[in-house]
């Protein structure tokens, strides 16, 4: 067994490759068992999601297929490629922030497009969680210390309304609000294509896409229940402006709905949609107001629950971004609803 460090990546990831022997083929029927006796200071079910994220793999191509469950065969070389750990504890950094509500107990912020929630690998730093605790220096007994406050997020791209507990006891009645789904969620949209129904609900099973694990899927056997419920604010060229209500809040659950349930991609999703083709469809004009703005064009627009400390009724609505609405205001001067 050897280690080796990435050129580009020196200090981070941790790079480890095995040669398997006929001794361990022998002794060994299972290549997950094998793994977690060879490094002993990753967990076995740390080795799986690092297999399932596609970081252990044969170093030549072989024509069979690489299994847990199986050993390779003699000579194999595997490949383990280890992001490096989340720091013990998120650190402050002075980031602009968004504020639009503050008590002692909470914060309403509306995130930018492109910031991460909360530090994962590949985003250290610049996150919100970040930008937070520069801003709320002494956030009260908090468990999570990598995620502290957070009680939902929003995707990298999203933007929008978010709420963030500065203290556990606050933390513990969002939690519960979000639990019982007592609480007001709404988005809007651009989505690609004009053929939805003015309005309706979604249903269905989401969980993880078997093939690439950085989607979500409808088309999944067990998974967790997700319902959305949608109203069409207008119908443009090749466009549709539509309001998402939010009644559970799974992992990319609208950008699933639409792609997946009403066949239409919100606009600029490099995930679940194509950006160069959606580009192709709207023109030239409104290309030149997207292209500044390289995130689906979804908005976290409305916000509302029951503060769990004071009981006061919030309610909070933010407009989107400026690219988001210069697409709004293109469509509608142009009259091109249909």
């Amino acid at each position: 067994m050897k280690h080796s460090e990435s050129q580009q990546d020196v200090g981070e990831d941790e790079y480890i490759e095995i040669v398997i022997s006929a001794h361990d083929v022998i002794e060994y029927k299972r290549l997950d068992v094998f793994l977690a006796q060879k490094i002993s200071h990753l967990s076995r079910s740390f080795l799986k999601q690092l297999f399932l994220n596609k970081q252990i793999s044969l170093k030549v191509e072989e024509s069979k297929k690489l299994e847990l469950k199986r050993m390779p065969e003699e000579g194999s070389i595997i490949q383990i490629q280890v992001p490096p750990p989340l720091p013990d504890k998120a650190q402050p950094e002075e980031l602009p922030l968004d504020i639009l509500f503050e008590d002692e107990h909470l914060l309403i912020l509306n995130k930018a497009a492109g910031m991460v929630t909360h530090p994962a690998p590949g985003n250290w730093t610049g996150t919100l969680v970040n930008a937070v605790l520069f801003h709320c220096k002494d956030l009260v007994g908090m468990s999570d210390t990598k995620r502290p406050g957070i009680v939902h997020r929003l995707d990298k791209g999203t933007s929008g309304l978010m709420v963030v507990a500065k203290s556990r006891k606050c933390h513990e009645g969002l939690v519960l609000l979000f639990s019982r789904h007592d609480i007001i969620r709404k988005y809007e949209c651009l989505s690609m294509g004009t053929k939805q129904d003015k309005c309706g609900k979604i249903e269905s099973l989401i969980g993880r896409h078997q093939n690439n694990r950085l989607k979500m899927t409808t088309q999944v056997s067990k998974g967790k229940n997700a319902i959305t419920h949608y109203k069409v604010i207008n119908y443009f060229e090749n466009l549709t402006h539509i309001e998402l209500t939010l009644e559970t809040g799974r992992t990319h659950q609208l950008r699933v709905h639409l792609s997946e349930i009403l066949k239409s991609a919100i606009l600029c999703d490099p995930i679940y949609g194509n950006p160069k083709q959606d580009l192709i469809r709207v023109g030239k004009e409104l290309t030149s107001i997207i292209s500044g703005h390289p995130h689906p064009f979804l908005h976290a627009k409305t916000l509302g629950f029951k503060h769990p400390i004071t009981t006061e009724d919030l309610l909070f609505e933010t407009e989107p971004p400026k690219e988001f609405q210069q697409c709004l205001d293109y469509l509608h001067k142009y009259e091109l609803n249909l």
